[in-house]
C-alpha cells in the first residue's frame, strides 16, 4: 500500500525534523489514521514504531489521551499498548488495562504481579480474565480487587482461586454474596462458602440462586452446617475461643472440670478447642465428632481422656439436635460409654491422630479398629 507507505515517511520526517508541537500534531494524526484504517500485523509494528518515537516523551496528559484512543483498538501496536499498560499512572495504564484485546495473558500476568493495587482492580474489570491471570489477582489483590473478580462473569476462576476466595470471604458478606452468585463455583467449594457464611448471605443466595436453594438448605442441616447454625460462623467467635483455650492449656489450667464448664454452658467453640488441645487432633475432627448422629467417636475421646459420664453426658448434649437426647438413648449411649476400655481408646486415639489426613471425614475414623473392650 502506497499511503501509508508515504504517510510513514512523513512521519518519520516530522520525528527527526519536527518541533514539540509539530512532534505532538503529528502523533495524533498518526494514531487517528491508524485506528480508522485496516492493516497488516507488519504494517501496524510500522506504525508502532513512529508512534512509539513521537510519544517518547509527551506530558502525561497526552498519555492519558493517546491511551484512551489505543485502548479500544484492534490496531494499537503491541510495543505501544504495553508501554501504556506498564505506566505508573492510573490514568494513562487503566483504559488500556481494562479494554485492550492486544494485550496477552502473559503482558496480564506480568503486570499483575509487579504494578499497585490499582492496576489490579482495571485488569479485574476487563470484559474476560482468564485462569492465569486471575490466579495473580485473586493471590494478591486486596479486598477492592478480589470482590471486583468475584463479581466479573467473564473472569474464569481455577479451583486454587476459588478457595482462596472462599477463605477470604469468611469475614466478608458483601465477597461471600459474589462467590456464591457465580455459576462457576465448584460444588465443595460451594458448600463451604455456605457452611461458614452469615444468614444474610444464605438468605440473599437463597434468593438470587433459586436453583440451589435445595442445595443451601443441605448444607446448613448437614454436619458442618449443624455447626454454625447452631452456633455461628466459626472466624471470630473461634479466634477468641483459641485464645482463651490456649491460654488455659498453655497454663495447665485445660482440665475435666473446664471442659464440663464449657459445655454445660453451651460454648460449643470453647468446648472443640479444648477437646483439640487435649486430644492433639486437628479443630475439625473434633468438631464433627461432637455432631455427628454416630456417637461412637465422641465418646471414645471422652474415654481416653478419662472424662466422667457426667463431662461425657454434657458433650453429647451440646452436639446433639436441638441439645436434646431421649432417656432411651441416653441410657444406650452411657452403656456404650461404660464398656469402652480407657486403654484401648487411648491406643485408637493415637491411631486417630497418626492419621490426621482423615480427619475431615469422621466416617473414615468409625472404621478404626478395636473401638470397645473385650
Amino acid at each position: 500500500m502506497t499511503e501509508p507507505t508515504s504517510l510513514l515517511a512523513e512521519l518519520e520526517g516530522a520525528v527527526s525534523r519536527g518541533t514539540a508541537e509539530s512532534r505532538l500534531k503529528a502523533l495524533w494524526h498518526a494514531t487517528d489514521i491508524l485506528i480508522a484504517g485496516r492493516y497488516s500485523e507488519d504494517q501496524i509494528w510500522t506504525f508502532g514504531e513512529v508512534i512509539g518515537l513521537l510519544a517518547d516523551e509527551i506530558e502525561i496528559v497526552s498519555r492519558v489521551r493517546l491511551a484512551n484512543k489505543l485502548a479500544p483498538s484492534n490496531n494499537a501496536p503491541f510495543k505501544v499498548i504495553k508501554k501504556l499498560a506498564f505506566d505508573d499512572s492510573i490514568d494513562v495504564a487503566g483504559p488500556v488495562l481494562r479494554q485492550s484485546e492486544r494485550l496477552d495473558a502473559k503482558m496480564l500476568v506480568e503486570n499483575a504481579r509487579c504494578k499497585s493495587q490499582q492496576h489490579l482492580l482495571a485488569i479485574s474489570k476487563r470484559k474476560s480474565i482468564s485462569n492465569d491471570v486471575t490466579d495473580v489477582l485473586v493471590a494478591r489483590g486486596n479486598k477492592e480487587v478480589v470482590t471486583s473478580v468475584a463479581g466479573n462473569g467473564g473472569a474464569r476462576l481455577s479451583n486454587c482461586s476459588f478457595l482462596q476466595l472462599v477463605k477470604r470471604s469468611e469475614d466478608d458478606s458483601i465477597l461471600a454474596e459474589q462467590v456464591g452468585l457465580r455459576k462457576d463455583i465448584p460444588r465443595h467449594l460451594f458448600q463451604q462458602l455456605i457452611a461458614k457464611a452469615s444468614e444474610e448471605v444464605k438468605k440473599k443466595l437463597e434468593r438470587e440462586r433459586s436453583e440451589m436453594g435445595g442445595q443451601i438448605q443441605t448444607v446448613v442441616t448437614d454436619v458442618t452446617g449443624m455447626i454454625h447454625a447452631k452456633f455461628g460462623p466459626a472466624s471470630k467467635s473461634y479466634f477468641s475461643a483459641k485464645r482463651t483455650v490456649g491460654k488455659l492449656h498453655q497454663y495447665g489450667e485445660l482440665n475435666e472440670e473446664k471442659i464440663f464448664e464449657f459445655a454445660y454452658s453451651l460454648k460449643f467453640d470453647e468446648t472443640a478447642v479444648a477437646l483439640s488441645l487435649l486430644c492433639a487432633l486437628p479443630i475439625d475432627v473434633v468438631e464433627r465428632a461432637m455432631v455427628d448422629k454416630n456417637r461412637e467417636v465422641i465418646l471414645i475421646l471422652a474415654k481416653a481422656l478419662d472424662l466422667s459420664w457426667a463431662t461425657t453426658m454434657s458433650l453429647l448434649f451440646l452436639g446433639a439436635d436441638k441439645c436434646r437426647i431421649t432417656a432411651g438413648d441416653l441410657e444406650a449411649l452411657k452403656n456404650d460409654f461404660a464398656r469402652l476400655n480407657v486403654e484401648t481408646s487411648k491406643k485408637v486415639l493415637k491411631v486417630y491422630q497418626s492419621r490426621k489426613e482423615m480427619a475431615a471425614d469422621t466416617s473414615t475414623l468409625r472404621r478404626l479398629p478395636q473401638l470397645h473392650s473385650n
